[in-house]
């Protein structure tokens, strides 16, 4: 299957399921039916079964392939071709009714995201991105606009986007290095999910982005679509963003911003 099949599948899937959730979702707070990481990490039942719906429909169209999802782990395939998914990312804005929180799904092939689409479930915005081809944006099922990031080198000028874990030791720390960040930068917006504020890099909304504590369906494709924007996307050094960290910027503004996010104690 090509690149572009890949994507067309993840997009139809990633709308199906942000229209579930969309159709699902009650006026006000929505119950929380369990905690992961720590009391304030929740999952929803509508979680699961957006989580449910995405490997049925990708388990029916390609049943070899692999799957690694938020809510119910992993499951091996033998394609060599994974499904990488986060079924609400910022479930908590989702919880308290804050709209931003986003269908991810990445698509890699022998462990390199080829393909990655992220839904803005309330506003029915769509980022996506093929390894090598590009990223694009598409408002509410418009025409697809294509993505680069502003190659702004003012650091003193730069948004910046961020956010924090789960663990209150670890956010206590996340929050004295943003502390130190903040007077050198022009603002930090902390909106509360890593896939939107990978596209917002892409989009040019913000100009840097630093966090830690992200796993793989947080990062999929939220990287590839700022990578294929412009964007400079690694860990805390030239490595792969991973767990530990995850860096975006345009290329003239990124070796300071990662100076400056190593300085502040990220």
């Amino acid at each position: 299957m090509s690149d572009q099949a890949l994507l067309a599948l993840a997009r139809e899937t990633a709308h199906e399921a942000a229209a579930l959730i969309r159709e699902r979702r009650p006026e006000g707070r929505v119950f929380v039916a369990a905690t992961k990481s720590s009391p304030t990490d929740a999952v929803t039942e509508i979680d699961t079964a957006a989580e449910r719906l995405i490997r049925d429909r990708i388990g029916a169209a390609r049943p070899d392939d692999g799957f690694v999802g938020e809510e119910g782990g992993r499951q091996s395939g033998t394609s060599g071709v994974d499904w990488v998914v986060d079924p609400i990312d910022g479930t908590v804005n989702f919880v308290f009714g804050i709209p931003a929180y986003a269908v991810s799904i990445g698509v890699e092939v022998d462990g390199v995201v080829r393909a990655g689409v992220v839904v803005d479930v309330p506003y029915d915005r769509e980022y996506t991105a093929i390894r090598g081809e590009g990223s694009w944006r598409r408002d509410g099922g418009g025409s697809a606009v294509p993505m680069r990031v502003p190659d702004t080198g003012d650091l003193t000028q730069a948004l910046v986007g961020t956010g924090f874990g789960y663990e209150p030791k670890q956010r206590a720390r996340q929050a004295e290095a943003v502390a130190a960040l903040l007077p050198q930068v022009r603002d930090v917006r902390r909106i509360g999910s890593a896939a939107l504020d990978l596209c917002s890099v892409a989009a040019g909304r913000y100009d840097a982005y630093v966090e830690e504590g992200l796993q793989a369906w947080d990062r999929a494709a939220g990287v590839l679509v700022a990578r294929e924007a412009g964007a400079v996307v690694t860990g805390l050094h030239d490595d792969e963003p991973d767990e530990r960290l995850v860096i975006a910027a345009g290329p003239a503004l990124f070796d300071r911003f990662r100076t400056l996010v190593a300085e502040c104690g990220f």
